[in-house]
């Protein structure tokens, strides 16, 4: 313990986000808390979406948002851990595109608490796949480096190629709904070597921001076409049109 203590003093810890002493391990400061949208209360059981209303989220019955009573979901029922503004965009942001690759580790415990009403042990967890060609330009897959994150928070099993990207689609930002189901279509396959990890089995596929769905589709789309009896979806952030 003394030990710890001294190493706390000469190494203190900083906030994910900003980068000031935090006084918590892999934390946030007080302000960066403040500006930190978590979804809590009601959400939408199949995208996760934060829904009006103060009942009690474990006491309240099933609610679909109107967006997933529009667009049919492969999937069944989905969370997020944080809205896509403020601070919750910033994160994703450098996750993605400041190798802060390093963030991943540190929202784990966020991913697991929004995770846990759909996780069930036994389920396989794997990220949506990236691109060769970008992969190769990021060096990493932020959505490979936070589900692999969840699996050692929860100590369940993943597969981090269990899905191929086709072709190297368009970016999605600035894309209307439509264009970006367009974009997906025929985009995602299962590994060959690996989809027989997913047969008749329960699958978490993991990604850092939702905002129409239609990625996540093509990969839930995917899993079903290869046998998976289930696929469940999380993200670390969710866009919200009020939001």
């Amino acid at each position: 313990m003394a030990m710890q203590r001294l190493l706390q003093v000469i190494y203190p810890d900083h906030c994910l986000s900003c980068g000031a002493v935090s006084g918590s391990e892999g934390g946030l400061c007080a302000d960066c808390w403040r500006d930190t949208a978590f979804i809590n209360g009601l959400v939408c059981d199949t995208c996760g979406a934060p829904l009006p209303g103060d009942d009690d989220p474990d006491k309240a019955p099933t609610l679909t948002c109107d967006d997933c009573l529009r667009i049919a979901r492969p999937w069944s029922r989905g969370r997020s851990a944080l809205l896509y503004r403020g601070n919750g965009r910033r994160i994703v942001l450098a996750l993605k595109g400041s190798d802060r690759a390093d963030l991943a580790q540190s929202v784990a415990p966020w991913l697991a608490r929004a995770a846990a009403p759909i996780y069930e042990p036994g389920m396989l967890i794997s990220p949506v796949p990236l691109h060769w060609i970008r992969l190769f330009k990021r060096r990493y897959n932020q959505s490979a480096l936070l589900a692999r994150a969840l699996a050692n928070e929860l100590g369940a099993p993943s597969c981090p190629d269990l899905l191929q990207r086709t072709r190297a689609t368009p970016r999605q930002e600035g894309l209307g709904a439509q264009a970006r189901f367009a974009n997906m279509a025929e985009a995602i396959r299962p590994h060959p070597k690996r989809r027989h990890r997913m047969a008749a089995r329960k699958v978490m596929l993991v990604d850092d921001v939702m905002t129409s769905g239609a990625t996540l589709a093509a990969c839930a789309d995917a899993c079903l076409a290869s046998g998976a009896a289930e696929v469940r979806v999380l993200t670390l952030a969710r866009t919200v049109k009020d939001a």
